[in-house]
């Protein structure tokens, strides 16, 4: 399926899409959101195979985790403490190795290694699937993590979430199909969620963490009698103006974002009241009363949306103002701070999901822009540089091993010794778990046809349960 059909002067004929997800066994679930489109472009759609997983939640530590002290083990930088880099890395200049101060110890039937950092992830080894041997092209925080949401770490191009939102639609209309949680901006801003040259409507929806994630949300007053005839008269005469001025998609997905509003002042509300949720979920989650900004909150939230119908939900971790964000320059004992802040909520998420069955067809992904040095050219500096040869991404969820590793750095965790995955091979196969094929969903812009993986990237079928 070539999605340069996708173009927004084409009709979807909803009747026929309607009859093809009959056949699928789709129809119940898919009827009300298309028929509340009636044809609106994020209307469910068919992928290009089954899929493993009908959504995805994907939690960024905006910084550049280091994998040496948190999910790749090195037992050699113990033992080479202290000695300078030989071979290929001596181009760097004299530089001394410099090993993990914190202990690793062996969980799950599958034995994976994983820092006293994490202890509740380490608790759920066996539902994880710990890739070793990402790497990424710029050593900068912007770039790479402009690289890790849009295959680019050049030219800002269309996210990740945009390119499922095209892909996949939504069953709920009354919510985006991207929605991310963002207490303060990351490196490269909006670009990570924009759509850039997809309609417009396929873009992230940022929310705020706070007593109003979304801004002015609440209708100002009830909408009956002579309102409701305002807005319909108000929807007519949008329809009529859009009508003459059918190249114009910039309008067309303004007045779709109205429709989605509307749908959001009705739902957003329920989906944002954790304290709906009982004591115990509460407690599992580790959120205190009143709690509506920390990353506990956020990881339910995530829950309550993804069971709510959105395809893509992001949580950005950036940390307090104490820690910053995942960055160690200058002290690697600041990730104490930041993995107490998301260990426990991003284990209760996934114990969470699995209890309620959503862990089944909710990919998970746990993901950084680029790892850290095991390197410094002090031999006592306590913090790590920037590393883009090689670092740690998890998964969990539909589709993936659980208490699997997939390819290795070299003995110091310097570079990648084999199985080595790019950022287009992660996104090819997060796109794959998704049900689309990286190579064929594609949007003609500007003479070509552009795909998140560029012209690269292959599917990392070894890890596919």
């Amino acid at each position: 399926m070539d999605d340069s059909r996708m173009d927004s002067n084409q009709k979807i004929d909803r009747r026929g899409f309607l009859a093809g997800a009959a056949a699928l066994g789709l129809y119940p679930k898919l009827l009300q959101a298309a028929d509340a489109h009636d044809g609106h472009p994020p209307a469910p759609r068919r992928t290009h195979f089954a899929p493993r997983a009908q959504r995805l939640i994907f939690i960024f530590l905006t910084g550049g985790m280091s994998h040496v002290d948190t999910f790749d083990y090195k037992p050699a930088l113990a033992r080479d403490q202290g000695k300078t880099l030989t071979g290929n890395n001596a181009v760097l200049g004299k530089q001394y190795l410099i090993p993990s101060r914190y202990r690793f110890r062996r969980h799950g039937q599958c034995g994976l290694a994983v820092s006293e950092l994490f202890p509740r992830l380490g608790a759920l080894a066996d539902d994880l699937c710990v890739i070793n041997s990402m790497h990424t092209d710029h050593i900068n925080h912007f770039e790479a993590t402009l690289a890790m949401h849009t295959g680019s770490s050049t030219v800002p191009l269309p996210s990740l979430g945009s390119w499922l939102s095209l892909g996949l639609g939504t069953v709920n209309p009354n919510l985006p199909a991207y929605l991310l949680l963002a207490k303060d901006m990351p490196y490269a801003g909006a670009q990570n969620w924009g759509s850039n040259f997809l309609p417009a409507h396929h873009q992230g929806v940022r929310l705020i963490p706070g007593s109003q994630p979304i801004p002015n949300l609440s209708p100002s007053r009830t909408l009956t009698g002579l309102a409701e005839l305002e807005q319909q008269m108000l929807r007519d005469f949008n329809e009529m103006h859009a009508s003459q001025r059918d190249n114009s998609y910039d309008l067309r997905a303004r007045m779709d974002s109205f429709k989605t509003a509307r749908g959001m002042m009705r739902v957003a509300p329920e989906a944002f009241n954790v304290a709906a949720e009982t004591p115990a979920t509460q407690a599992l989650y580790g959120l205190k009363p009143n709690d509506n900004t920390s990353f506990s909150w956020q990881c339910l939230v995530a829950r309550r949306l993804a069971e709510r119908g959105v395809r893509v939900v992001e949580l950005f971790h950036k940390g307090s103002d104490l820690d910053h964000n995942w960055d160690n320059h200058e002290d690697v004992g600041k990730l104490n701070g930041l993995a107490r802040q998301v260990d426990q909520p991003i284990a209760a998420l996934l114990g969470d999901l699995k209890q309620r069955g959503l862990l089944d067809d909710t990919l998970v992904v746990i993901a950084t822009e680029f790892g850290r040095t095991p390197y410094e050219r002090r031999p006592d500096h306590p913090g790590r540089n920037h590393l883009k040869d090689v670092f740690t991404c998890l998964l969990a969820g539909a589709g993936v091993k659980g208490g699997h590793v997939h390819g290795s750095s070299d003995e110091h965790g310097i570079e990648v010794a084999f199985d080595g995955v790019h950022i287009h091979d992660f996104h090819a196969t997060l796109l794959h778990l998704l049900g689309l094929d990286h190579t064929r969903h594609t949007y003609h812009y500007g003479g070509r046809d552009f795909r998140l993986t560029d012209v690269s990237g292959r599917v990392l079928k070894t890890i596919i349960g």
